[in-house]
């Protein structure tokens, strides 16, 4: 590949420890140094490692966690957060990390799927666990570890730049199965003697599909470490570079960039509770932030405020993310402004997040990059899975050291998303691209319906199956609809039952919908039609629903990043 990045070996020797290893080694190498910056606050690495061996034991010794054990993890950024998330997998045990945004039921599936019995929360998201935590219920929460935001703050006033359920204090009830997560730490109760193995499972993260129910990835120790060593080497970082960390930790982007990254090299993370663009100029200014992974809609944020033409921002060397493609006319005010060019690359859920991406030195625009180190990546025909030559628009399929091991608990899932060429296992992503003569791969279309909200996948079967809980409900199909700040939305076009038509409004599916499913699944806009086009066999035609409402609109569907 001739322009492959000078001193970035085609492979790499990847460590066989486990991803807690590097949070020991920082704290005996950086004992002082800051691991986490948060709201004022600073988290050292000696005190992050103490705190995450003393979760470590209490998990173990006090909740009965044994090593394979899943633990569910649901949070906004936080101190807390890191050290529930290394706590975890110190005690052998599996993260499970749940969107801040999900509803009761859907925690309910990740708890039955995953077989979980213990979870860690904020304290604002407790509600949703209490109904989980009673005796007789089925799959019931064993124990509840729960955190406020505050503890560890420094005394502050009210900021605009500080959301208030930062600022509130311990307030939970005390109730069976509760335990204060500031207490457990106290009681600095010693960790099991040995780390995990790196092939041990550590993180079950759970992306949806085209059947409607989200499937657990399997990823050991081993799959984080090969992405993350890769998204190193590829872009220069090192212990000295310092993190900007908004993307949310449990969604792969933020939970790499913003968290395994910083913390395997020892460097240094200031870390943002929920997105402030004015807030995020201040930070890079501050603290001189060097490297900031983001999906482009943040930064389209971040530089429409006027407190990034205020603030010095000359620190950032590296801007790097997916989730979708960079409008050309933010990119060239990215170049000509501020001298940065904004890094794109490629990765998945099912991938541990990096997988393809552009040479720092040479990247093309809306363009998802070039193989990364250790990757082999092909363009397949869909049907027949015979490779495609340069150009041609095919199934992208790729294999690497940070694939995930398959789907929890699915062999149905599993058998349809891997093939084997060539003696190798490969994935299918789904994504339609073609690769052109110099090795780099462009996103076509999608192959699998999604629909993509600021980098979070929405899969249109899982809504529509909400959807059809709707009393007044007959059919429904789920599109997507591009979204100046959000690059997509998500529509609903539904066919109401007799007798409803007339009775009920638009926006009043909207608001049922906000209460059945998280805020990034739920329909932006909602039309009521008399019927729904169907094929010979019956299926609703959402592509046609779909390319009749981009002709509506004068735009043709977005060319994204996964």
């Amino acid at each position: 590949m001739p322009h492959w990045p000078k001193g970035v070996p085609r492979t790499l020797s990847l460590p066989q420890v486990a991803l807690t290893h590097y949070v020991q080694v920082a704290a005996e190498r950086f004992p002082d140094k800051p691991a986490v910056i948060f709201c004022g606050s600073t988290l050292s690495y000696a005190t992050l490692h103490a705190r995450v061996e003393a979760l470590a034991g209490y998990l173990t010794q006090r909740l009965g966690v044994q090593r394979g054990d899943r633990v569910l993890l649901m949070s906004q950024n936080c101190p807390q957060y890191v050290v529930a998330y290394y706590g975890i997998m110190r005690a052998g045990a599996v993260v499970v990390p749940v969107n801040a945004m999900c509803t009761a039921s859907e925690i309910r599936h990740f708890l039955h799927d995953s077989g979980a019995c213990v979870a860690m929360v904020a304290q604002e998201l407790l509600p949703q666990l209490m109904p989980l935590l009673q005796p007789g219920v089925a799959d019931a929460l064993q124990a509840v570890l729960v955190h406020a935001y505050s503890e560890g703050l420094p005394e502050q006033q009210s900021s605009d730049e500080v959301p208030a359920v930062v600022l509130a204090p311990r307030q939970w009830a005390e109730a069976p199965g509760l335990h204060a997560l500031e207490d457990a730490i106290a009681q600095a109760l010693p960790a099991p003697a040995e780390h995990a193995d790196s092939q041990d499972l550590c993180v079950l993260p759970y992306t949806s599909g085209t059947t409607g129910q989200p499937k657990g990835c399997m990823h050991t120790h081993a799959t984080v470490l090969a992405s993350n060593m890769a998204s190193q080497v590829w872009r220069g970082l090192h212990m000295d570079s310092v993190f900007l960390a908004v993307a949310p930790l449990f969604h792969m982007l933020g939970m790499q960039g913003g968290l395994n990254v910083p913390i395997t090299l020892g460097a240094t993370v200031v870390m943002m509770p929920r997105w402030h663009a004015a807030a995020a100029a201040r930070l890079i200014e501050h603290h001189r932030v060097t490297t900031w992974s983001a999906p482009p809609a943040m930064l389209i944020d971040f530089f429409a405020n006027p407190a990034a033409a205020q603030r010095d921002l000359s620190s950032l060397a590296l801007l790097s993310g997916g989730g979708a493609a960079m409008p050309e006319t933010v990119a060239n005010l990215l170049q000509t402004r501020f001298g940065i060019a904004y890094n794109e690359a490629y990765g998945m859920t099912e991938t541990a997040s990096f997988l393809l991406g552009n040479p720092p030195a040479r990247g093309k625009r809306q363009c998802l990059g070039v193989v990364t180190p250790g990757v082999d990546a092909r363009i397949v025909d869909p049907e027949t899975l015979r490779e495609l030559p340069v150009g041609e628009v095919g199934e992208l399929v790729a294999s690497g050291a940070q694939m995930m091991r398959g789907y929890w608990r699915n062999e149905r899932a599993n058998r349809s998303a891997f093939l084997e060429l060539d003696g190798q296992t490969f994935f299918r992503t789904g994504d339609l691209a073609s690769v052109d003569e110099e090795g780099y791969f462009f996103m076509r279309d999608r192959l699998k319906r999604m629909v993509n909200v600021s980098g979070f996948k929405v899969w249109p079967a899982e809504v529509e199956n909400t959807l059809y809980e709707h009393p007044a409900v007959h059919e429904a199909c789920v599109i997507a609809v591009p979204d100046p700040k959000s690059g997509e939305a998500v529509m609903a076009l539904l066919v109401l039952k007799p007798g409803a038509q007339g009775q009920l409004s638009e926006q009043a599916i909207i608001d049922w919908s906000r209460a059945h499913m998280a805020v990034y699944k739920t329909p932006r806009t909602v039309r009521f039609v008399d019927a729904l086009p169907k094929s010979g066999t019956g299926k609703i035609l959402w592509r046609q629903l779909q390319e009749q409402e981009h002709a509506r609109l004068g735009s043709a569907p977005a060319q994204e990043t996964t």
